[in-house]
């Protein structure tokens, strides 16, 4: 090779590394998906677009929501490890993330633990054990008691079998020793406006979904599944204060991503989300709706995903609840 030739082959290397390198340093250069497994309106949905808006912000490039219901989740999973893992998709997930991995071990086509990574947790929040008030009950104490004397003639809804709202009911019913018929409905709100129609005796929805009913005085809310009373509600004791010793149940909810995304765009991502929860105004929308914004990042929140993936996966064998 001549001198021109080598000096020429030496400019074509250094050339493609500052291509690569000046690649690495604008990402994102295109539109950025948030995949969201349950439906438009829903609480993981909205706590997406929360974050998609303010991402777009802050990338200076589109974040876009994209909601792929179904199958608790399974399906939205699937179309995100089925795209290339680049750091241009990424999921909105809740408990039933950490619950699937048992509700569905017959036919789960991924491996969550291996296959799925977490960005960052956003948020937590506690259910409200919420009754109709024709029952005319006011405590949990008043409730179990009338529970106790017509065993399996009262019911309670979720938003379908394995949800976070039924493994809420059958901790619940585990906590209290009862015997409690559990209604599957296609979504927590649904089985809400089944206790305000008088067809449905409880529900553990999230607070923001009872809240509007519980102030209305259609819902009777008896405590709340947090260590701490909700702040949308201060008059309604924790479970623990209404006599179920060690009883604390929320429902989580947090970015996740492939796990064979670059380590880089996983910090970087992580760093921006962070830096949306800690804004005040994001933070006032959160707490509005009785959510409890919450900052767990990558291996810390995998390794709290675990944690989920053994504790809930025993309720839902304790349970005996099946894949629809």
């Amino acid at each position: 090779m001549t001198g021109k030739l080598k000096i020429f082959a030496v400019a074509l290397v250094l050339a493609g590394s500052s291509a690569v390198g000046s690649a690495q340093e604008t990402y994102p250069s295109r539109p950025i998906k948030i995949l969201v497994p349950f439906s438009p309106g829903s609480l993981v949905d909205t706590i997406a677009r929360l974050y998609a808006d303010k991402l777009t912000s802050r990338l200076g490039q589109p974040v876009v929501v994209e909601n792929r219901a179904g199958a608790g989740g399974l399906i939205s999973s699937q179309a995100m490890l089925a795209s290339p893992a680049n750091g241009y998709t990424f999921q909105m997930v809740s408990s039933s993330h950490a619950i699937n991995p048992t509700l569905y071990a017959a036919r789960i086509p991924y491996d969550t633990r291996k296959e799925i990574s977490c960005v960052s947790m956003v948020a937590n929040s506690p259910t409200v054990i919420a009754v109709k008030p024709a029952l005319n009950v006011r405590t949990v104490g008043e409730f179990v008691a009338l529970v106790k004397q017509k065993p399996g003639s009262m019911n309670y809804g979720s938003g379908g079998v394995g949800t976070a709202a039924h493994l809420a009911g059958e901790y619940f019913k585990s906590k209290t020793q009862t015997d409690l018929v559990h209604v599957p409905f296609k979504g927590v709100q649904e089985a809400v406006a089944e206790i305000l129609g008088g067809r449905i005796d409880l529900a553990f929805p999230p607070v923001s979904i009872a809240l509007p009913q519980i102030r209305a005085g259609k819902v009777t809310g008896l405590a709340v599944t947090g260590a701490q009373r909700s702040p949308m509600l201060p008059e309604v004791p924790t479970a623990e204060e209404a006599g179920l010793k060690g009883f604390e149940y929320g429902i989580w909810y947090a970015l996740v991503a492939s796990s064979k995304t670059p380590q880089a765009v996983m910090e970087r991502i992580a760093r921006e989300v962070g830096a949306i929860t800690a804004q005040p105004d994001v933070r006032e929308k959160l707490l509005a709706q009785g959510i409890q914004p919450t900052d767990m990042q990558l291996q810390a929140c995998d390794r709290f995903v675990e944690g989920q993936i053994q504790e809930l996966g025993a309720l839902v064998k304790a349970s005996g609840a099946k894949a629809e």
